[in-house]
């Protein structure tokens, strides 16, 4: 008879921890964890980052998607307000576990990334805005451009990028590592990402990566032209002088085209050395035309005997008008 009741009460336990079983499991099935951001141990939280919290034994946290305030903290029931910025997620679990020691011996927090809101990145160089801005969201390089603005003029034909390895290398052929092996560094071409030639180069934007757009490089051309000033080389490497020449709209009447001379800086020094260049004789067609690089000056002075020749030309027609207007 001890055996009866005692197998109906052993069945019946048996009953209600399979019931239990099958919701835990069912609770478990139907269970989605929010979808969290790779990003490295590092990474400091900030102003706008969302979180998820975990604490199983606390039923008030309910695993949803928290943000950090504009001032860096984070509200949770029953740990009330924690300093959340500045924190990764592992330091900000022992903080939270710190404060949940009042009610739990020893309680269990995880805490994970969802969406990366303080997301500082430099830009610099030749853009209409630089400094350091917030990415909001995933960015690619041609979308955080656009929040400088744009490019400038004056920019060059690369935009330069640098990244922390914590993130891992750039995914870009010409990416390498620096000398201090705390960074990787590549390079891209601006006509590439603009165009969208190769969609591969417009690569996604990490926290914290500088990117810095050089200026020009630029060609000077000084003396007896229609439009002297600075040129610049764009995407171009390099410009003929007959190429600069047409560019400053030609040489002025009085133009000493023979005695032009490329002013070229000498590798580690100051100063430039001097190349003859006859353009006349380019122009003609006779010799080759030269090629000029960045930093070169062309000069093409002015020819006294034209210069003295046009003047007293000048001072003749004026004497022919003032006598022609004096014929009563």
């Amino acid at each position: 008879s001890r055996g009866g009741p005692q197998g109906l009460t052993n069945s019946g336990e048996f009953q209600m921890n399979s019931i239990t079983l099958f919701l835990f499991a069912g609770r478990l099935l139907f269970f989605q964890a929010p979808p969290t951001v790779p990003a490295p141990d590092t990474y400091t939280l900030g102003a706008g980052d969302q979180i998820v919290v975990r604490a199983p034994a606390v039923e008030e946290i309910d695993s949803k998607p928290v943000p950090i305030d504009m001032r860096g903290n984070l509200n949770l029931p029953v740990v009330g307000r924690v300093q959340a910025a500045g924190l990764t997620t592992e330091q900000l679990e022992v903080a939270i576990a710190d404060r949940l020691k009042k009610y739990l011996v020893k309680p269990d927090v995880s805490v994970y990334l969802v969406e990366m809101r303080s997301q500082p990145v430099s830009i610099l160089g030749e853009v209409q805005t630089p400094g350091v801005h917030q990415l909001q969201g995933r960015k690619n390089l041609f979308e955080v451009l656009s929040l400088a603005g744009g490019l400038r003029p004056g920019a060059g034909n690369v935009i330069n990028i640098t990244r922390r390895l914590e993130w891992g290398p750039i995914p870009l052929p010409s990416a390498a590592n620096d000398s201090s092996g705390q960074f990787s560094v590549a390079s891209v071409g601006v006509k590439s990402v603009m165009s969208a030639s190769n969609p591969a180069e417009n690569i996604l934007i990490k926290p914290n990566d500088v990117i810095s757009v050089p200026k020009a490089d630029t060609i000077y051309v000084i003396g007896a032209v229609k439009k002297p000033g600075a040129y610049v080389l764009g995407e171009h490497r390099s410009l003929s002088a007959l190429q600069i020449l047409a560019l400053a709209e030609g040489p002025e009447k009085t133009a000493s085209t023979k005695d032009a001379k490329i002013m070229r800086v000498v590798p580690g020094s100051n100063d430039r050395a001097e190349i003859p260049v006859d353009l006349k004789t380019i122009l003609s067609g006779k010799i080759p035309d030269v090629p000029l690089t960045a930093d070169d000056i062309l000069f093409v002075p002015t020819s006294r005997a034209k210069a003295a020749g046009y003047r007293t030309l000048e001072a003749l027609i004026q004497g022919a008008t003032l006598v022609i207007y004096r014929i009563p």
